[in-house]
C-alpha cells in the first residue's frame, strides 16, 4: 500500500470515528430507542466504492472499534459488530451489481444492519418478542439508507469528477 492511499484511508478512518461520535451524541430521531442515521456508514460505502472490500472492511472495523472505546459505549460493542458485519456482507455483495445506485445497495445494508442488531438483542435478552420490533426497523432503515445512500452516491461523483479516476 502506498503511502497516499494509506493517508486517504486514514482520513476517511477518522471521519467515520467523528461521524459515529457526533451522531452518538445526538438527541434521538424518533421515540423509538435504537434509530440512527447511521451517517458514518456512508463513509464506508465511499470506500467500498472507491478503494474496495478489503479497504472499506478495515475502515468500518477501526470505527466500530474506537468508536466503542471513544464513545463509552463498549455495552454496545456487539451491537455495532453485528450490525456492521452483516452491513458490510450486503454492501460488498450488492455493489458489483447496483453500482449507480448506492441509494439501494445502502437501503439493503441497513435492512441487513437492523437484522444483524436484532440477532444479537434476541441471543443476549433469550427472547424472541423482540423481532416484532422489526417493522418499525424497516421503516427507519429505508429511510435512513436512502439517504446515506444519496449522500454517499454525491460523495462519490463528486471525488470522481474531481479525480478523474476510482483510487483503485
Amino acid at each position: 500500500m502506498n503511502t497516499k492511499k494509506l493517508t486517504v484511508l486514514s482520513m476517511l478512518t477518522a471521519m467515520a470515528l467523528i461521524i459515529f461520535i457526533v451522531e452518538a451524541q445526538l438527541p434521538p430521531l424518533a421515540p423509538v430507542p435504537g434509530i440512527k442515521m447511521g451517517l458514518s456508514n456512508v463513509v464506508t460505502l465511499v470506500t467500498l466504492a472507491l478503494f474496495g472490500r478489503k479497504e472499506a472492511f478495515a475502515v468500518l472495523m477501526l470505527r466500530i472499534v474506537l468508536g466503542s472505546i471513544f464513545a463509552g459505549q463498549m455495552m454496545s460493542f456487539m451491537y455495532s459488530m453485528a450490525g456492521g458485519l452483516m452491513c458490510f456482507l450486503v454492501m460488498a455483495l450488492t455493489l458489483p451489481v447496483l453500482k449507480k445506485q448506492l441509494w439501494i445497495v445502502s437501503v439493503f445494508s441497513a435492512l441487513a444492519h437492523n437484522a444483524g442488531q436484532i440477532a444479537v438483542a434476541v441471543f443476549i435478552t433469550g427472547t424472541w418478542q423482540i423481532i416484532g420490533y422489526m417493522p418499525i426497523l424497516i421503516i427507519s432503515a429505508v429511510i435512513t439508507g436512502a439517504f446515506t445512500g444519496t449522500a454517499a452516491g454525491f460523495c462519490v461523483k463528486r471525488i470522481t469528477a474531481v479525480k478523474g479516476r476510482k483510487y483503485r
